[in-house]
């Protein structure tokens, strides 16, 4: 059950900022769960899907709504990593350069069609989404905290396009592929673009969601569903061990470890925005999709056969056993 599923008025601060950004976004419940998801994890995330879906709509919501600082950065094929990092003026009245900070310098940063940049500035990003630091000549200065970094992409377009390198793609702990709303929600949309916008009501400060963060990470995580994490990860990268050997030949490389660490990470999240001290096969299950599938690499044959890395997850997921974690509680 998803926070969207809890009939009534929102109750803790996470449902309350949940509440007020669906002032704004119409449908994409899980668009916005995981946003918070990977927010409480500190996490990044990476948002696929065509133009026109409220992606930019749903992160400068939020930014608003947990009174953050909101950067949006448009990748063209034109930049260079100085654009988003920042660099070195030289100020003539005194003679000395200064460090003139970039645009990632901030709690949310948009990174709009990241892949129509080139890899030199895909890369730049690197250091920033790992490190939370950023380093200008032989400086180095930390980002502020909270720090999220959703990139977006647009999957119908081939020209002028890069594809993101393996190395990046792994840091971004969340894919999540957004489709089109329902007629009803659609309705809706064009409803309210009829009225004026909104207004988004801070809930809580980067201080509150530090704190929130804190308390996320106290979420009990039973042995048992780590092994399930650590065993589905390791499925991918071996299919016959979950019985699944006809898979083999779609699968040129499978999750990292990273996997398995963001996929626990994620899922202590998720169970605390549900209200739960306590991780459920479900918060792992519900997560698996978007944690791994833009981890596996696909083999020739999988895409003459068109078979998804959404396919081989979901055939994995309906083979593994389940585990019924014994305790609750610590």
């Amino acid at each position: 059950m998803s926070w969207s599923d809890t009939a009534g008025a929102p109750k803790g601060p996470v449902e309350k900022v949940l509440y007020e950004v669906k002032k704004t976004i119409v449908g994409q419940d899980a668009l916005l769960e995981r946003l918070l998801v990977a927010l409480l994890a500190r996490g990044h995330i990476l948002v696929e899907g065509v133009p026109g879906l409220a992606k930019t709509l749903a992160v400068k919501s939020l930014a608003e709504a947990i009174g953050g600082e909101f950067h949006r950065v448009q990748f063209t094929p034109d930049l260079v990593p100085a654009d988003i990092l920042g660099t070195r003026v030289y100020h003539q009245p005194t003679g000395e350069f200064q460090v003139s900070l970039g645009p990632v310098f901030t709690n949310l940063l948009l990174a709009d069609e990241i892949n129509r940049a080139p890899a030199k500035v895909q890369s730049a990003l690197l250091e920033v989404m790992q490190e939370r630091q950023v380093t200008i000549g032989r400086e180095t200065h930390k980002v502020p905290d909270p720090f999220l970094v959703m990139a977006t992409q647009n999957p119908i377009e081939s020209e002028g396009v890069y594809p993101l390198p393996e190395a990046q793609v792994d840091r971004f702990m969340m894919k999540v592929v957004v489709g089109y709303p329902s007629a009803t929600e659609e309705f809706v949309v064009v409803e309210r673009a009829l009225a004026p916008a909104a207004v988004i009501q801070r809930i809580i400060d980067p201080e509150s969601l530090i704190v929130l963060q804190a308390e996320a990470d106290g979420v009990y995580v039973d042995p048992s569903l780590i092994e399930y994490a650590v065993t589905l990860a390791h499925a991918t990268r071996d299919p016959a061990r979950a019985g699944l050997g006809d898979l083999a030949r779609y699968v040129t490389f499978g999750a990292s470890p990273r996997s398995s660490i963001s996929l626990v990470l994620a899922a202590r999240a998720l169970a605390y925005i549900r209200g739960r001290e306590y991780v459920v096969p479900e918060d792992l299950s519900d997560l698996a999709l978007d944690v791994l599938r833009h981890r596996l690499v696909l083999s020739y044959e999988a895409l003459s056969d068109e078979v998804t890395a959404d396919v081989i997850l979901s055939r994995i997921l309906a083979n593994l056993r389940v585990p019924e974690p014994a305790g609750r509680g610590r």
